[in-house]
C-alpha cells in the first residue's frame, strides 16, 4: 500500500512537470508525444536491393571493414554469406540470431538495416569478375590517408535509431565472422536522434551545414540512374550499387574563427535553411550565373556548392553521411576529434565519384577546414529473396 501511494505521488509530480513544460515551451503538445515511439519499427530485409540503399537512414551507424583470413576460398565465402544473411534477416525483423545468448537485445529493431559490401580481395577469392572501379581511389592532393581507416575485403554497415540495437547486431555479425575474417577497422557515427527533427529533413554536419541537399530521392526517376548498377556492371552486381566511405577530419577550432558570412560563402548556401545564396529554398537549383552588386558571382568559384554541383542527374552521387565526435589524441590542443563519415552510393565510382572528388580537390574552399584521413571502396551486391543469400550471384554454384 505504501509503495502504491508513493507511485501515485510520483505520477502526480510527473503530471505536474509535464503540464508545466507544455505551458512553458511555445507550440509544445499538451501531453507527451506517443508518435515518436518506434522501437518496434522494422525495415523489410528481403528484396531486389539491400535495404539501406533506399531506406531512411537510422540515427546511429557502425561501418566495419574486415580482412579475409588465409585459406578462405569460394566455398567458405558462400557458407559465411549464408550465415550472415540469416543473421541479418532475423535481426532486422526484431528476432534473435541463431545461438543469440542475449535475445532480449534483438527485440527492439528500431529500423535496423544491415548492409554487406565486397572489396576487391573478396571478389578475387570468389573468382568473380571485378568491376574496374573496385580499387583504392586515385591519390588526391588533399588526402592524408591513414591505413587505420582505409580499404578492406568486406564491409558491414549497421544502422538503426537505437545505439544498443546497432551494437548488438554488429556483435552477432562479428561473432559469426571469426572463422572467416579479422576486424580491420570500425567507424561509428550519428545523425539527429529519431523524433528530434521532422521526418525527411536533411541532416546537418558538425559545421552546422545542411548536408545532402542535392541528393536524388529514392523512387525518383533519377535515383536509379545514379545509384543502381546496370548492364555495364558484372552480371553478379547488376541491381546492386557501389559505396565509397571517406573519413573527413573537420577543424572545428579553425571553423570557430570564421564569421557567418565567411562560412556561408565557403559553402555557397545559407546555414539556417540550406538554400542557395542566390535565393529560394534548400532544394531549388543553384543560379551559378548570378552576379552580385560588385560584379562577382554570388556563389563563389571556390564555394563547395559550386564545386560539388553536377548538372547531369545520372552522374550524381547519393550522400549517406554520419557525424563522428571522439576525444582528441593525447597531447593535442584540440577540443575534440571531429568529422564526417562521408558515404556515397553510386552506380559507377570512376564515372561519378572520381570526377566529383577531383573538382573538390582542385578548388573547394572547405578544404581549408577538412582533411580526408580514410578512404575505402566496396561493391554492394543486390538484395536477395527468401531462401537465397547476399552475394549468391557471385558465389553460387
Amino acid at each position: 500500500a505504501g509503495a502504491a501511494a508513493g507511485a501515485g505521488a510520483l505520477v502526480g509530480v510527473a503530471g505536474g512537470v509535464g503540464a508545466e513544460r507544455a505551458g512553458a515551451i511555445p507550440g509544445a503538445p499538451a501531453r507527451p508525444d506517443d508518435a515518436g515511439v518506434n522501437g518496434g519499427r522494422v525495415v523489410p530485409f528481403y528484396g531486389p536491393r539491400q535495404a539501406a540503399v533506399t531506406a531512411r537512414p537510422g540515427a546511429f551507424a557502425s561501418f566495419v571493414a574486415l580482412d579475409l583470413a588465409r585459406g578462405v576460398g569460394r566455398e567458405r565465402l558462400a557458407a559465411w554469406m549464408k550465415l550472415i544473411t540469416d543473421d541479418a534477416a532475423r535481426l532486422t525483423q526484431g528476432l534473435p540470431a541463431l545461438a543469440d545468448v542475449e535475445p532480449e537485445l534483438a527485440a527492439t529493431p528500431a529500423g535496423l538495416t544491415i548492409t554487406v559490401g565486397f572489396g576487391g580481395g573478396f571478389v578475387e577469392r570468389a573468382r568473380g569478375e571485378r568491376p574496374t572501379w573496385l580499387r583504392p581511389l586515385p591519390a588526391f592532393s588533399i588526402d592524408r590517408l591513414e591505413e587505420a581507416w582505409s580499404d578492406g575485403d568486406v564491409l558491414f554497415i549497421v544502422t538503426a535509431d537505437e545505439p544498443g540495437t546497432v551494437a548488438h547486431a554488429l556483435r552477432m555479425l562479428l561473432k559469426d565472422s571469426r572463422a572467416f575474417a579479422t576486424l580491420r577497422w570500425r567507424q561509428d557515427g550519428f545523425r539527429r536522434a529519431y523524433g528530434s527533427d521532422p521526418s525527411g529533413r536533411t541532416m546537418r554536419n558538425l559545421f552546422g551545414q545542411v548536408d545532402g541537399s542535392a541528393n536524388p530521392r529514392p523512387g525518383a526517376p533519377d535515383f536509379d540512374a545514379a545509384v543502381i548498377a546496370g548492364d555495364e556492371a558484372p552480371a553478379w552486381l547488376r541491381g546492386g550499387t557501389s559505396f565509397v566511405l571517406r573519413r573527413i577530419a573537420m577543424d572545428l577550432d579553425g571553423w570557430d574563427q570564421v564569421d557567418r558570412v565567411g562560412r556561408e560563402n565557403a559553402v555557397g548556401r545559407t546555414l539556417d535553411t540550406g538554400a542557395p545564396l542566390t535565393g529560394g529554398n534548400e532544394r531549388d537549383p543553384l543560379d551559378l550565373d548570378a552576379k552580385g552588386a560588385n560584379g562577382l558571382p554570388v556563389i563563389s568559384s571556390v564555394a563547395h556548392a559550386r564545386r560539388a554541383h553536377v548538372a547531369d542527374p545520372a552522374l550524381r552521387i547519393v550522400r549517406f553521411g554520419y557525424n563522428y565526435e571522439e576525444p582528441p589524441a593525447p597531447g593535442s590542443t584540440a577540443l575534440s576529434s571531429t568529422g564526417l563519415l562521408f558515404g556515397a552510393w553510386q552506380a559507377d565510382v570512376d564515372r561519378q565519384f572520381v570526377p566529383l572528388q577531383r573538382a573538390l580537390d582542385e578548388a573547394d574552399l572547405l578544404n581549408v577546414w577538412t582533411t580526408p584521413i580514410g578512404s575505402a571502396v566496396f561493391a554492394i551486391p543486390p538484395g536477395c529473396a527468401r531462401g537465397g543469400y547476399l552475394g549468391e550471384a557471385l558465389l553460387g554454384v
